[in-house]
């Protein structure tokens, strides 16, 4: 099921990030509600144990009876195994719930990336969503992990504060009291340190998108002479980062000293009131015992709630990064009822440029400035919403679904996975081995795969780092004719290439996709000479179409767009 946030979904709150924590736990109740319950088992049964330390005292050593001894004795035993037996299974618990938390974190997150497809980079930051899958899932996981401990601490100090004020009132008081006190004080922490780490969680995500462009750059980076510039930028930057690190530290570091400090002194003030309530007889040898064991067992259920705290409050700042991007909506959405579109390939109109590719045809576009080719190819795709048709049917009146089925796009901006190179080239694994060297033939890529070890076999680097950048754009041409898509959109698809592979990826392309439609969005006389048919775009118009020879008689600012040159 997928977390559906209520209200306006462009505007994230708090009360959305709490409850997608409680979301989150509701995915796995009864690993939940089995951990909360050990949790309770497992504190109480250490809360008891003083109790049972000091009737053994004042039962078998006081009164000199080994029975009694024996008894209470045996009882000490059970609580321990019970403890022992419940802490093991709570812990276990406690880390399905961690990993369900942190990992359908993941499996959300993905999802909406799907969901958003080409908006994603366009509405958030790729450091921003790096940071949920890396850092921000570990503190949700802790959020709903730590609950069971939370709230075992909570019921072991109410039971704590029950048995000492049936023993004495003064110091049960001073428990009942002590412990919201205490409480009241950490609370003071951890207002400036939600904020902190809010600060300094959008420093990490600015920062992470940054180091993401300049190593996706480097290349280009290194040769016009900028790798120093950014470096020093990206260094500052760090360093910022760092006295953000640094306030939350701060901060934290108070938090975990009152952790140690105000447990003691509460343990110290317990004893010392204990210890002159014996020595004027007001309570028992047994009783004063069982008195300390409290106040020293107090310490850790104290602990577990000044870290749930502060670990509530991570999840929370963690959950709201999480929540912003589910809240994001995508810019298309499909229709209320979806249009059905005729089979086989069709024409393909776009209303704004005027542009007409025909069914079945290899068609080159040729525009003057290279956006306005980028931008009819995004709405031919529906990218963008736009008055394109097919088969004279509005595609905004399509399932997104069929579009995609129908129509493909691949530019150049589309990234190699790492992975063997067979799955990469045919990531649906529908193609037979035929069709697979059929297309890398046709892109002029098989001396790529002859040149790797284990050829198709071969594992594919992250981003195809290991091929050059000719290399990375023959096997994304590869990879769009092996899914032979009805109609297939390539914006310039041999512009890191050679002339000589240049001249054979035009001479294999209209055969390989004989019968499909085609367009290829280029500038390359060799391509343009094979097309069938040529169509010039300028200002966002069509301006002239027809054979490429014929153009570059008729057409002066084709000719100057062609050959590089000024009309």
């Amino acid at each position: 099921m997928r977390f559906e946030p209520a209200g306006d979904p462009g505007v994230p709150d708090d009360r959305s990030a709490a409850r997608y924590l409680v979301w989150l736990a509701g995915r796995q109740p009864l690993l939940f509600f089995a951990a909360i319950g050990l949790g309770v088992v497992w504190m109480v049964a250490q809360a008891l144990m003083p109790a049972t330390v000091g009737r053994a005292v004042d039962a078998g050593l006081t009164h000199r009876d080994q029975g009694a001894l024996v008894t209470w004795g045996l009882a000490l035993l059970g609580l321990g195994v019970l403890q022992a037996g419940a802490g093991v299974l709570r812990h276990r618990c406690a880390l399905h719930n961690w990993l369900g938390g942190a990992y359908r974190t993941v499996q959300v997150t993905v999802g909406a990336a799907n969901r958003l497809g080409a908006a994603l980079s366009r509405r958030v930051a790729g450091g921003e969503v790096v940071s949920i899958g890396t850092a921000d899932i570990g503190q949700i996981g802790h959020a709903i992990d730590i609950t069971a401990r939370g709230t075992g601490s909570l019921v072991a100090i109410a039971t704590v504060a029950v048995i000492l004020l049936s023993a004495s009132v003064p110091l049960g008081l001073v428990v009942v009291l002590g412990v919201p006190l205490l409480m009241a004080v950490v609370g003071l922490l951890i207002r400036p340190l939600h904020h902190r780490q809010q600060a300094y969680r959008d420093s990490e995500g600015e920062l992470t998108a940054r180091a993401g462009d300049i190593v996706s750059g480097l290349r280009v980076v290194r040769g016009v002479g900028g790798e120093p510039v950014l470096s020093a930028r990206y260094r500052a930057r760090s360093q910022e980062l760092r006295a953000d690190g640094l306030r939350v530290a701060r901060v934290e570091s108070l938090l975990e000293a009152t952790q140690i400090l105000l447990p003691g002194a509460f343990l110290v003030l317990v004893t010392w009131l204990g210890a002159r309530f014996a020595l004027r007889g007001e309570i028992t040898a047994g009783q004063l015992v069982a008195f300390y064991g409290y106040t020293a067992f107090l310490v850790s259920p104290l602990r577990n709630l000044t870290e749930a705290v502060d670990r509530l409050t991570r999840g929370h700042v963690a959950a709201r990064r999480v929540v912003r991007l589910l809240r994001l909506t995508p810019e298309l959405v499909d229709p209320a009822r979806p249009a059905a579109l005729p089979a086989g390939p069709g024409e393909l109109v776009d209303a704004e440029s005027g542009l007409v590719v025909p069914a079945g045809r290899l068609t080159a576009l040729v525009a003057a400035a290279p956006e306005d080719a980028a931008a009819i190819a995004d709405r031919l795709g529906r990218y963008v919403d736009a008055d394109v048709t097919l088969h004279g049917v509005p595609l905004r009146e399509v399932a997104l679904a069929a579009v995609r089925e129908r129509i493909l796009v691949a530019d150049n901006d589309a990234h190699l996975f790492t992975g063997p190179l067979r799955a990469e080239l045919d990531p649906h694994d529908a193609a037979d081995p035929a069709t697979i060297l059929a297309a890398l033939d046709a892109a002029s890529a098989t001396d790529i795969v002859d040149a790797l070890p284990d050829g198709l076999d071969g594992r594919v680097a992250e981003r195809g780092r290991e091929f050059s950048g000719g290399q990375q754009q023959r096997l994304r041409l590869a990879r769009a004719l092996v899914a032979d898509p009805e109609t297939l959109v390539l914006v310039e698809p041999t512009s890191a290439v050679d002339a000589h592979t240049e001249a054979r990826i035009a001479a294999r392309l209209g055969p390989a996709r004989r019968g499909r439609t085609t367009l290829v969005c280029t500038t390359s006389p060799l391509v343009l000479g094979r097309a069938e048919h040529v169509v010039f775009v300028a200002d966002g118009k069509v301006m002239a179409e027809g054979p490429h020879e014929e153009l570059l008689r008729t057409e002066p600012r084709y000719a100057a767009t062609v050959s590089r040159g000024e009309s």
